[in-house]
């Protein structure tokens, strides 16, 4: 096997064996660990490197009681039981920073007064370094709950009123506890799922 394979239990930590966590062990997840993620997933390509992913750790019992009452019933009691809550943003003023994140062209140009460009860039980018933001969790042994029953404009407004930032969705973080899964659903085959042309 090549060294610039993961290995079989690499490829199982972060895929085969990873199940969306609904129930949590009793364990603290440290702050520096979040910066340990964070510092992995930010290697993660985007758009003219453009970064737009902004996200707020809803930890203390103060910032879960923001959150709580934007929270679908059914996702209340897991995420009140997470040890961290990431709420995953993008930032619709991303384009300012290339100038840092992209010198080698003048790409804030290509974004700045184009409100189209810049909310499915935002989006799109933001969403992929969520999904970054994911996988580096698996790979320090945390689960996550990414989930969509919230309401997204109570939430923007309690969390981030001046509208900068926009929620994309949440995701509870920390050390799953497996008892609790549901039994794995069927996944699509290649062939449904794919066509070479």
């Amino acid at each position: 096997m090549s060294e610039n394979v993961l290995t079989e239990q690499g490829f199982d930590l972060l895929f085969r064996r990873a199940r969306t966590a609904y129930a949590w062990q009793d364990r603290h997840v440290p702050d520096d660990l979040l910066r340990q993620i964070h510092d992995i997933m930010r290697f993660g390509p985007t758009s003219a490197n453009s970064c737009p992913l902004r996200i707020v750790f809803v930890r203390s019992p103060a910032a879960k009681a923001r959150l709580k009452p934007f929270l679908m019933d059914d996702n209340i009691e897991k995420t009140m039981q997470a040890p961290a809550t990431a709420i995953m943003a993008h930032d619709m003023r991303f384009y300012d920073l290339l100038p840092e994140l992209f010198p080698h062209a003048d790409a804030r140009s290509w974004f700045a007064g184009n409100e189209k460009v810049i909310a499915d860039t935002a989006f799109r980018n933001g969403s992929l370094q969520a999904a970054y933001f994911m996988i580096a969790a698996r790979g320090f042994g945390l689960g996550c709950g990414p989930m969509s029953g919230f309401d997204e404009d109570g939430l923007n407004k309690e969390f981030f009123p001046d509208g900068r930032y926009r929620v994309n969705f949440l995701c509870n973080l920390g050390y799953a506890d497996h008892s609790q899964d549901f039994p794995r659903s069927p996944r699509l085959a290649f062939d449904q799922a794919c066509e070479i042309i």
